[in-house]
């Protein structure tokens, strides 16, 4: 493939595109309603012995919760890599979505050449996943983790 030729690359943008705003949108939902929980849950739990434990068991459950996200996110493009003929079979396209969404890039894997521009640009979506991943669990820390110096009060403006 010669990279010169962007003409080839338009269909990666066309494909790519789509699957990013459908992945953030999914993303900042799920976030959002994980979100809504966690702090209902500890915002019941006000006593400040039994706080600390409430929270390391909910931002354990939250980080599980965000990690079977992105794997969502990464079943959503290993489905299109399917669909497109990029990789032969599930076990790769699961494998090479989450290694291009990690931006691990270990595995042995390559997209057809045709596709290969779409790989990069899922790395990138998988660049502002992570970010918002960890600009919601910072702002999870932020809002509960002072709750022992306020008297067991939550900010509700999550």
């Amino acid at each position: 493939m010669n990279p010169t030729n962007v003409g080839t690359w338009i269909g990666d943008w066309a494909w790519s595109l789509p699957l990013i705003v459908l992945t953030v949108v999914i993303h900042v939902c799920g976030l959002a309603l994980i979100g809504e929980r966690v702090l209902g849950v500890l915002s019941v739990s006000e006593d400040r012995r039994s706080l600390t434990p409430s929270f390391v068991v909910a931002m354990g459950v939250t980080a599980l919760l965000a990690t079977l996200l992105h794997g969502i996110e990464g079943v959503i493009w290993a489905v299109a890599y399917r669909f497109l003929g990029a990789l032969p079979d599930n076990r790769s396209a699961m494998l090479y979505s989450l290694s291009a969404m990690t931006t691990y890039g270990h595995a042995n894997l390559f997209l057809k050449d045709r596709w290969q521009l779409m790989g990069a640009l899922e790395a990138l979506d998988g660049v502002l996943l992570f970010g918002l991943t960890t600009a919601f669990l910072f702002a999870m820390i932020q809002r509960v983790w002072p709750l022992g110096s306020r008297g067991g009060q939550i900010a509700r403006r999550m």
